[in-house]
């Protein structure tokens, strides 16, 4: 999927503030095509590189996902070919940050880059077997679908599983953890080498197929499990609280929160509330830093899956051309810092800010519009304003 290229809705930015798209012999020839065969020829620099097109700053996550990455898929490449390793430890990761630092986007840009199934779920949606709720072999399942059925090239995805934080236990519950340690233990099998069925036993349809289909002695064209030897598994949170647990531990009260994560160890997520063994099996750490004012503006203005892009793309849609200023942008990105949600206050401010000329606008002939820093102190006014102008011309 090729990313839609700056257009006007940016012409107020000057082109040395533009970050220009990166493609390299690397990413061109990244993509395999549809079939059972799996080539990884990538390096971490090369990862890098293409996850700066589409998210702005987190320069530690990019290189350890970039190392861990390669590492993991070269080991899976040379397997394919023959050299397997018998005794490889594989490296999932954990990635730790507030919410709208970009961990998501940076996962699901590294699998779009590969050229692998990607499956992404929240934690809390899952319990322990026997109770309410998604089994965690269903992740497995879910990516088999992503990869269109084809078991093969599903056993080289990556899972990918959001709010891990919420996980923790308490050590204070009587009785039996059904949605914390209880997914946790039942997390551990598919982290390291596990077999799932790939009908799921609550599948009656699936299972009454295949049944049918045994019955009357016909071969199945693929196997009854998938193992998750080679599934990559990257595991995120925000982890709020964390922070104390690595004071406390390094005597060190005024530790600033950067400090913090940098110093993180396994006996701080132990007393944050996750077992023992499943935090080793998440063995890559790395955390994502909260985005500043300076960051949004970046994201606006530089990446390549910038939102402005989706408002340019709506005005578009009713043959009006949008151009907002760099003093605009630059605002916006200071109204969305204060929304304290990451990149996720950039849609809550540019919603605010466009809903009125994105109602008022289309039902008029109004075939261009600059946005500008005026613009931003009253939107609905602003746009009255605007609109007056442009029609009585």
């Amino acid at each position: 999927m090729n990313p839609t290229p700056l257009g006007p809705v940016t012409a107020g930015i000057p082109a040395n503030l533009r970050t220009p798209r990166i493609r390299s012999k690397a990413s061109s020839r990244a993509r395999p095509a549809a079939s059972t065969e799996f080539s990884f020829r990538l390096k971490p620099r090369d990862i890098a590189r293409h996850l700066d097109r589409f998210v702005i700053g987190q320069r530690e996550a990019k290189k350890v996902l970039g190392v861990a990455l390669c590492d993991h898929f070269q080991h899976v490449r040379l397997t394919l070919e023959g050299q397997p390793a018998p005794f490889y430890q594989k490296q999932n990761v954990l990635l730790l940050g507030p919410t709208g630092v970009g961990k998501t986007h940076l996962i699901r840009s590294a699998a779009d880059l590969i050229g692998v199934p990607f499956v992404k779920a929240d934690a809390t949606k899952f319990s322990e077997t026997g109770y309410v709720g998604a089994d965690v072999d269903d992740l497995v399942r879910d990516l088999i679908r992503r990869a269109g059925g084809d078991i093969q090239r599903a056993s080289h995805g990556i899972i990918y599983l959001d709010e891990v934080d919420k996980l923790a236990g308490s050590g204070e519950s009587s009785g039996r953890d059904v949605s914390g340690r209880g997914v946790q233990t039942n997390l551990l099998k598919l982290l390291e080498d596990g077999d799932v069925p790939v009908l799921s036993p609550n599948d009656v349809t699936g299972q009454l197929q295949s049944a049918m289909s045994a019955a009357r002695g016909n071969t199945p064209g693929q196997p009854d499990t998938i193992s998750t030897r080679h599934i990559l598994f990257i595991a995120s949170g925000a982890f709020v609280g964390i922070d104390d647990h690595i004071r406390a531990r390094l005597q060190s009260p005024t530790l600033s929160p950067e400090k913090c994560q940098a110093r993180l160890a396994t006996a701080d997520l132990v007393r944050f509330g996750l077992e023992p063994e499943f935090v080793g099996r998440l063995p890559v750490r790395v955390a994502c830093h909260g985005l500043d004012a300076d960051d949004l503006f970046a994201v606006l203005s530089r990446s390549e899956s910038s939102l402005l892009h989706q408002y340019e793309r709506s005005f578009a849609a009713y043959g009006i051309r949008l151009t907002i200023t760099a003093p605009a942008l630059r605002r916006l990105a200071v109204l969305a810092e204060q929304e304290h949600t990451g990149a996720r206050g950039l849609m809550s401010v540019l919603e605010k800010t466009f809903r009125d000329l994105k109602f008022q606008a289309p039902s008029t002939k109004v075939r261009s519009l600059e946005i500008t820093e005026d613009f931003l102190d009253d939107p609905a006014r602003a746009t009255r304003s605007l609109l007056a102008r442009k029609t009585s011309r």
